[in-house]
């Protein structure tokens, strides 16, 4: 018997845990187990101008970006970009929820050379941005 589906559960709400939306054994799940990355909050401090400038990226996310970009493969950031605007598992580690923009690329490219030239906290990371 033929069945067809119906488009309407698109337009369906739903209430979800983020933790809900990435299986238990993922990678990035083990990942975020192992590691404790408020250290780098340590390390930028000094960094950060507390009274002048735009908010600023959080720069646990702008290691943890290139970290998924690497360790899924990804060839660019502005794919890992577009890859994270659809990945749960992704968002998830990122520690954003299903509406949180995703720095776009461009910048979040200008930003990462900035800080590979001038920093050497980034060498613990054996990856190519």
């Amino acid at each position: 018997m033929l069945r067809k589906l119906d488009k309407n559960h698109r337009e369906q709400g739903g209430f979800y845990f983020m933790e809900e939306l990435v299986p238990e054994d993922h990678l990035l799940r083990q990942i975020d187990e192992a590691v404790d990355f408020d250290f780098i909050y340590d390390l930028v401090e000094p960094l950060y101008d507390e009274e002048n400038g735009r908010p600023a990226i959080d720069p646990v996310l702008l290691i943890k970006l290139p970290l998924i970009q690497y360790l899924c493969g990804i060839r660019s950031m502005r794919q890992t970009v577009k890859d994270c605007e659809v990945n749960n598992a992704y968002r998830w580690f990122l520690g954003l929820d299903l509406k949180d923009p995703i720095p776009i690329s461009r910048p979040l490219g200008r930003i990462m050379n900035a800080v590979l030239k001038g920093q050497h906290f980034l060498s613990r990371f054996s990856m190519e941005f």
